[in-house]
């Protein structure tokens, strides 16, 4: 008995005892040969992107500034103050986006998406309110959209899939990396751009010597007549059946509000909207140069231009 005892034990140690199959999972997977369904996954709650707080603020923003547009023909004040807060919300989806952990690049899509198109809304209203401006206008809606829509391909292009076009830098552009890492400058260049245009808009229903024909009436006999301020809007319901058409546009901006604020709002604002602008050509500048850089450099990888071949 004691040699059988004795093989036994020899046997249990030169043999060690099989594992449970849980230990072997666990030993494979350390190993790396363990198959993908043994690893550790972590497990994440499902998210609605198009849910995210920064992107609700958006959505509130376009639904402002469609009701802005809907007051801006014949209601300025009320027009001035939905357009400013939806402008003013443009800094707030940032914040959200910080404090909630939920920055996305469809949220920084729509938000340049929103800023482009409600500066290029109010842009046309100017440009119909002041026909004689209007080359200007048009042509700062063509700079805002052209300047960011390159910069951001060529960030795209350039850069990389995972790039920011808030990401610009140093040895690119100074400027560019000023304007965009410093949240204030961002946020004084924008506000202050929107405001001077609200300054203008506010002017076309405010000040004669910027749209002097919208004083002048037509009369009968042809002869011309000024037409004074007034503050009752029964007689444009008495003369204009159509609330909604040109005359009745002409009329109500006839019939004025003070211009003194709005001449000193556009004045404080004038020098840094230019400064936007300029910006805007900087940036529309770089990102040309910048993608131009990138097809040279996909020229030379397929040997293009050819050599002509010295026979």
């Amino acid at each position: 008995m004691s040699g059988v005892r004795t093989r036994r034990q020899a046997a249990a140690i030169s043999s060690p005892a099989t594992p449970s199959p849980a230990a072997r999972d666990t030993e494979m997977t350390a190993s790396g040969n363990g198959s993908a369904h043994h690893e550790i996954k972590e497990i994440y709650p499902k998210e609605n992107v198009f849910l995210f707080w920064p992107n609700i603020i958006g959505y509130f923003r376009i639904v402002l500034a469609f009701a802005s547009l809907y007051y801006m023909p014949l209601h300025p004040r009320t027009c001035s103050i939905l357009y400013s807060i939806s402008c003013l919300l443009d800094a707030l989806d940032g914040y959200a986006a910080r404090a909630f952990e939920q920055s996305t690049r469809f949220g920084a899509v729509l938000d340049m998406v929103t800023d482009r198109c409600t500066t290029a809304c109010l842009l046309v209203f100017l440009s119909s309110a002041w026909p004689r401006w209007a080359l200007i206008f048009q042509g700062l809606i063509s700079l805002d959209l052209a300047s960011h829509y390159i910069h951001m391909y060529a960030t795209l292009i350039m850069g990389g899939g995972d790039s920011s076009h808030k990401k610009v830098d140093k040895s690119r552009s100074w400027i560019l990396n000023l304007y965009y890492t410093n949240k204030t400058v961002l946020f004084v260049f924008c506000l202050f751009n929107e405001v001077f245009f609200i300054a203008l808009y506010l002017l076309s229903f405010s000040s004669p010597y910027l749209s002097p024909s919208l004083l002048e009436v037509k009369k009968t006999g042809g002869a011309s007549s000024t037409l004074q301020p007034s503050s009752g809007a029964s007689a444009a319901s008495m003369l204009l059946a159509n609330p909604h058409s040109a005359a009745a546009l002409e009329f109500a901006r006839a019939n004025k509000m003070d211009s003194t604020i709005p001449w000193i709002i556009a004045g404080i604002s004038l020098p840094i909207m230019a400064g936007k602008q300029f910006i805007n050509v900087v940036q529309l500048v770089k990102a040309s140069r910048w993608l131009a850089e990138g097809d040279i450099e996909m020229r030379r990888a397929a040997g293009l231009p050819r050599k002509n071949k010295v026979k």
